[in-house]
């Protein structure tokens, strides 16, 4: 029996990982943790039976207590309640699946517990992929990639090992407003930018699709993942989203993974590698796509592409500086206190105001978030 704990329980993720948990049969859940959520954390506790369960707010976990006082299961809060909940002793695995820069320290605590991580918490790696890597290359800790993109790269590089990489090619659906002109984008409203095509994800990753500052992100979480120069990933977009991303090798060989867009598949993939599992859900069937098309992707009307190129080119804090302003600025507009196009220039404004570190330690990680939303709060 695996035995697991998931950061971020109640999200689009977590509750996908979940499911297979509950489908698979083998996996037992020793922590599960959520933000505010404790009606849905409270029958999540019933049904999967944690040792421990940790929300932010210690009000919350009083509550959660009383509620769940019939069981047998341990509720802390905060950052020390991630932590407890990341190096659980019982576990061998922990999916990362909360959103923003909280992931950073349980996720280094559980490294250095020398926990699997089963990584969907992508600005770990954007904001700290520096201090991260070399701390699971020194305690021997696999880093899974559960995004789609990352998890086919993953995929398409098994067997190859000693082959050299060309290029990975990393795919992209373009979002909501792909073919858009900025002119058109400058009115659109929160209820457009949710309507994805083709996934279903949460609300913050669906704003980011659609601004395509998750795949700057995604481009800059690939660069440690996989320890390639930025020159060697290129963005395509794949709007049928059926090529979930490719690696092309020295000899002009491309592999790529195909699927249906199910985020069920690279969670799974990440909770049982190296083996594969049955999974219950629709296959692809190409004779109903019919044709797969490739676009060059649009760095002018979606210039959050170009911006997260350009921070990571820079390095040291500015990825930080990037995420965190997007954060913020997302979180705005989903409030409906920005347009969509402020998203953007919100995270261009931080890029040129805020201050440059090259090397930068946990600590100063954190303090240029916090830096970067006072600089927004007193401005926007």
């Amino acid at each position: 029996m695996k035995q697991i704990a998931i950061l971020g329980s109640t999200g689009s993720i977590g509750t996908q990982t979940l499911e297979i948990v509950r489908e698979q049969g083998d996996i037992s859940v020793q922590a599960l943790t959520a933000g505010k959520n404790i009606t849905l954390l409270e029958r999540q506790i019933r049904e999967f039976r944690p040792k421990l369960a940790a929300v932010w707010e210690e009000a919350d976990a009083r509550q959660l207590r009383l509620r769940v006082s019939d069981l047998p299961v341990k509720i802390v809060s905060g950052m020390d309640g991630l932590i407890e909940a990341a190096v659980l002793p019982e576990t061998e695995l922990l999916v990362t699946a909360v959103v923003g820069m909280i992931g950073l320290r349980p996720t280094i605590a559980a490294i250095a517990a020398k926990k699997k991580i089963a990584l969907a918490n992508k600005e770990t790696l954007v904001t700290a992929g520096h201090l991260i890597m070399p701390l699971a290359k020194e305690y021997g800790v696999p880093i899974l990639p559960v995004d789609s993109e990352h998890s086919a790269i993953f995929q398409s590089l098994n067997g190859e090992t000693g082959n050299r990489i060309h290029k990975i090619l990393l795919t992209a659906s373009g979002g909501p407003f792909r073919g858009k002109t900025r002119a058109e984008l400058s009115g659109m409203q929160v209820e457009d930018a949710l309507k994805h095509p083709n996934w279903s994800m949460g609300k913050k990753i669906t704003i980011d699709s659609a601004t395509m500052v998750n795949k700057g992100l995604e481009v800059m979480e690939a660069k440690w993942l996989f320890g390639t120069d930025l020159d060697q990933i290129q963005v395509v977009v794949q709007p049928q989203s059926v090529i979930h991303s490719m690696v092309e090798y020295e000899d002009g060989s491309i592999m790529a993974q195909l699927g249906t867009p199910d985020m069920r598949l690279p969670i799974q993939y990440a909770l049982y590698y190296p083996k594969r599992r049955p999974l219950s859900g629709r296959r692809l069937d190409f004779f109903a796509l019919g044709s797969i098309s490739f676009e060059k992707p649009d760095t002018e009307t979606f210039d959050g592409l170009r911006l997260a190129y350009e921070a990571a080119r820079r390095g040291g804090n500015m990825p930080t500086v990037f995420n965190a302003a997007n954060e913020l600025a997302v979180a705005k507009f989903l409030e409906k206190k920005i347009n969509f196009l402020d998203i953007t220039q919100i995270i261009h404004e931080c890029m040129l105001h805020c201050a440059y570190i090259g090397q930068p330690t946990l600590d100063e990680v954190l303090e240029t978030e916090h830096t970067v939303y006072e600089w927004i709060e007193s401005r926007w």
